[in-house]
């Protein structure tokens, strides 16, 4: 019985993080719970943003009672280092709580169970897992930058239900209703960057930019290895929101667009070496929006986590659509690549499908 308490505070905390979602990068999505032992909830908290406070002091500042002999649940392990703020443990232990409940260990070596073992060292009860694979999910984007040093890398696609992104002529306006570009912004909103293809830039002049109400732009990345787009092109545009160019030629940009070199490979940008630039660049989550020749090649580089794909209820074939993947070439069943379902979700008259790649 108390397990399912846990659980349902666990999962109040999981949305209660999701709310700062494009946010924290390149911290973690942690939200917190106070509550007694009658489950009664005294106060939330989340990290809103990096630099902010985290989560659960954030739930402390906003208790308005004294907090000796009570619980806290939080997704995330508290921290027990100094960063830019100080150690949540410490603060847990001071207020006097009686109880921690985590959903996971941080993989942060900075953490990685230091402020577990600190709290219970304090006399202080504590839980971990609840929930963890909810968690685990919730910061996957973390968890990856933790474990590989690479970006998570999610490719987004509207197609038909035989795959089709466009026809044969380019025209893709509008494949999918307009619930689903709703959730494409909301999508933009969550990564760090957006990335696309000179091919596409040419073709679509798109502007990449977030439209959700109280949204942010991501970064915009064109990879464009023989510098084929138009400065004109709208992703070029000196709005505020950060411009990266990779190509393989020396480049003359405005000043707002930073350009790198980046070595090729089969006369095409290299995509490993571009991910490691970007990763440096502190990127720690990109969205790629581009055609079938660029979704292919990163997923042939190993380098998709995941597959956002919003599918309606249209059917193009073959010989007059293009498809969301290029020249793949599978002889056998069991060389597909295959992925995991993590998701689905009904919109208006289309499909959201959300899948992570088995690796």
């Amino acid at each position: 019985m108390i397990e399912k308490k846990y659980e349902k505070l666990m999962r109040k905390c999981i949305n209660l993080a999701k709310k700062s979602e494009g946010r924290t990068s390149p911290n973690p999505l942690v939200g917190a719970i106070i509550f007694d032992d009658d489950f009664r909830i005294i106060s939330t908290g989340r990290h809103e943003y990096y630099g902010g406070n985290h989560a659960e002091r954030n739930a402390v500042l906003s208790a308005k009672e004294d907090l000796k002999g009570k619980s806290i649940i939080v997704n995330l392990e508290p921290c027990s280092h100094y960063g830019k703020t100080p150690p949540c443990a410490n603060l847990l232990i001071e207020k006097g709580f009686k109880r921690v409940i985590a959903g996971m260990v941080d993989p942060n070596p900075e953490v990685a169970g230091q402020g577990i073992e600190r709290l219970k060292k304090a006399g202080i009860e504590v839980v971990v897992g609840v929930l963890e694979d909810e968690c685990r999910e919730l910061n996957k984007i973390f968890l990856k930058n933790q474990y590989e040093k690479m970006p998570y890398i999610t490719i987004k696609t509207a197609t038909t239900l035989d795959g089709k992104i466009a026809t044969k002529t380019g025209d893709s306006k509008w494949i999918t209703d307009e619930a689903s570009r709703a959730e494409v912004q909301k999508l933009r909103n969550k990564y760090d960057a957006i990335l696309t293809s000179s091919q596409t830039v040419i073709k679509d002049n798109p502007s990449l930019t977030c439209r959700k109400k109280g949204g942010r732009n991501p970064i915009r990345v064109i990879l464009d290895t023989n510098l084929t787009t138009s400065v004109d092109s709208k992703v070029y545009n000196n709005d505020g929101t950060r411009v990266i160019l990779i190509t393989s030629k020396e480049a003359n940009f405005p000043p707002h667009v930073e350009v790198y070199k980046c070595p090729t490979k089969n006369n095409h940008i290299d995509l490993i070496q571009a991910v490691k630039i970007l990763y440096d660049l502190k990127i720690r989550s990109i969205l790629i929006e581009a055609g079938g020749a660029l979704n292919q090649a990163f997923i042939e580089a190993g380098l998709v986590d995941d597959l956002v794909q919003f599918v309606a209820p249209k059917i193009l074939g073959d010989k007059s659509g293009i498809n969301f993947v290029e020249n793949f070439e599978r002889k056998e069943i069991s060389q597909c690549n295959n992925l995991s379902m993590v998701s689905v979700k009904k919109l208006k008259n289309d499909i959201m499908i959300v899948s992570n790649f088995i690796k």
